[in-house]
């Protein structure tokens, strides 16, 4: 065992506990790409450390940043550190409390279900033939391969298909726990994304009064206490269009915080000789270099897009497979950034300003030349 797979056994909060297979696929596993940050030992050093400390355990947390910045890779590695099945939910604009404690379904007779389309019978019936222990957007997602976000609309539409069809019967009802009360009530690492974006208060109310340390969940069926293992990761983006500040209720909750940046330029380079393979590293720090001035560039000039940590693990990507340095810089980072003429024409002045277009253009001549190496090596091998 190295001793970064020791620090993470050290952080485990219920090494005692016994998972399902189910739940053990759950917990995450760290690829040979992951690298540690300091986030990540940080949170990880405080909640082992205040785990058993009553008013003072850490169990809420806030990932606030920009998009790329890593918040859910830590969110997972959290999973992986501290033992604990990792899920999700990704909240939506028109969400509602139905997909914060979940749906009660009627039971369509046999006779009533071959009236449906193909589709529509298999999500109902896997539904009906679950054990009432998984999440109906677990089910669906499963069943119909679409996303969480889909599967919660599905959800809906079968709903009201569901009652239209039973409406003249007397029938039998089932409540289907959402992912949320799903890990609430077994002690999972919960990923809350954009919370920010929900339009109705009190759906924010209603996880407000979850996330009490000791609160609870008022289900149709039953009341559910948070479980002492449940660990809520709260991620969301920072100013973007479509999102409001996050709610002072829920911002209290939390008892731990990040601010989520751009890596320092070295972590950016080790991380991308781990995803990539790119071993060149002068190439791989010109690469980083434009990443910050432009990062730096777009909140200077109030232009709403990010140069972040995806848009530079895609790019060194393509420039390591031989891609033009200048040409993938637009469709990897700046497009991603904003297609507006003007604006464009503001981040390459700020590349222009920092010398960074000369020398992007060294690196292209450096690219070339590799590149008719070897062909020529090529060339020789084949006589």
């Amino acid at each position: 065992m190295n001793n970064e797979e020791s620090h993470n056994e050290s952080y485990k909060v219920s090494p005692d506990r016994q998972w399902t297979e189910a739940e053990r696929r759950l917990i995450w596993k760290k690829p040979a790409s992951h690298k540690v940050s300091e986030e990540e030992r940080r949170i990880s050093r405080e909640i082992k450390r205040n785990w058993n400390r009553g008013e003072m355990k850490i169990a809420t947390i806030l990932l606030e940043g920009d998009a790329g910045s890593g918040k859910t890779q830590l969110a997972k590695a959290l999973s992986a550190n501290l033992g604990l099945p990792y899920t999700k939910v990704t909240c939506f604009a028109d969400m509602d409390k139905s997909d914060v404690i979940g749906s009660i379904l009627p039971v369509i007779a046999p006779e009533g279900l071959e009236k449906l389309g193909a589709v529509e019978q298999m999500a109902l019936k896997a539904l009906y033939e679950s054990d009432g222990f998984r999440s109906a957007t677990e089910i669906l997602t499963e069943t119909l391969a679409v996303t969480r976000e889909e599967a919660a609309l599905r959800m809906k539409q079968l709903l009201k298909l569901a009652s239209e069809q039973t409406e003249t019967e007397k029938v039998e009802y089932r409540f289907y726990p959402s992912e949320i009360v799903r890990a609430y009530r077994n002690g999972y690492l919960l990923e809350i994304q954009e919370p920010t974006v929900i339009r109705d208060a009190a759906v924010l109310m209603a996880l407000n009064s979850a996330l009490e340390p000791d609160g609870s969940i008022n289900l149709p069926t039953e009341i559910v206490h948070r479980h002492p293992d449940f660990v809520a990761v709260i991620t969301t983006n920072r100013s973007y269009t479509g999102t409001r500040p996050l709610n002072e209720a829920l911002r209290d909750r939390v008892q731990h915080s990040e601010k989520m940046d751009l890596p320092t330029r070295e972590v950016m380079i080790e991380r991308a000789l781990a995803k990539t393979g790119y071993q060149d590293q002068a190439a791989l720090g010109v690469l980083a270099d434009a990443i910050i001035t432009l990062d730096g560039a777009a909140r200077a000039h109030g232009i709403k897009g990010v140069a972040g940590m995806r848009s530079y693990l895609f790019w060194a990507d393509a420039v390591a497979d031989g891609a033009s340095p200048r040409e993938s810089l637009y469709y990897k980072v700046i497009y991603k950034i904003t297609t507006d003429s003007e604006e464009i024409r503001l981040l390459e002045e700020a590349l222009q300003a920092s010398g960074l277009a000369v020398n992007l253009e060294e690196l292209e001549a450096e690219v070339k030349k590799n590149e008719t190496l070897a062909r020529l090596r090529s060339g020789a091998g084949d006589k």
